[in-house]
């Protein structure tokens, strides 16, 4: 059984694209990407949803072959991979130094819980349900939107989330403190009993 042929090099190292366009189809592909996921909002980012889930992961094998073109060698790969980080290297850096910008692109946070009340005109716009919102304090370990001080969406799709009392660790840190008080006081009056 022979296992080196003499076109195995050729089959995956040989770019059938010229080069230029294999750097050209990545970096379209990512601006493109970049202007839709502003342009639908920061809903598909936080993937709320099957739905949400369903259409990043579609949109990743939808611009695949539009990326690599009719080319699957290993070093079109290479490039094409390449291509994606430094596009994104010197966008991210470029956007760092040019902060305005920045939030222009990205967009603004956007408050959907205030004092426990739910901002309906804000959950319209990032066209929220109230049910999903639920589901995201729930998640947080709260019951309903009357224990949030404050509930926010950032551009990324994180949710920031912070309660009126305190969350359930400092409670029960707060009990055992309590209780080992307590232990400290029986043994301190057993000791004096002692001696």
């Amino acid at each position: 059984m022979n296992f080196w042929s003499p076109d195995l090099v050729k089959n995956m190292f040989h770019l059938d694209l010229p080069i230029l366009e294999k750097i050209l189809r990545p970096i379209l592909i990512y601006v493109a990407l970049v202007i839709l996921l502003r342009c639908f909002g920061k809903r598909e980012l936080a993937q709320l949803n099957p739905f949400d889930l369903v259409v990043l992961l579609s949109v990743s094998n939808t611009v695949q072959n539009a990326i690599i073109g009719n080319d699957n060698s290993v070093s079109g790969g290479i490039l094409g991979a390449l291509t994606l980080f430094a596009t994104n290297y010197i966008v991210v850096r470029f956007l760092f130094k040019h902060r305005r910008l920045d939030q222009i692109l990205e967009g603004s946070p956007t408050t959907l819980i205030e004092d426990g009340k739910v901002l309906h005109a804000n959950l319209a716009k990032e066209l929220l349900s109230e049910s999903e919102l639920t589901t995201v304090i729930h998640r947080q370990g709260f019951g309903d939107p009357d224990e949030v001080e404050r509930c926010v969406l950032e551009p990324g799709g994180a949710f920031f989330i912070k309660g009126k009392t305190p969350d359930q660790d400092e409670l029960h840190h707060s009990a055992l403190l309590a209780r080992l008080d307590a232990i400290q006081n029986q043994l301190t009056a057993l000791q004096n009993r002692v001696h």
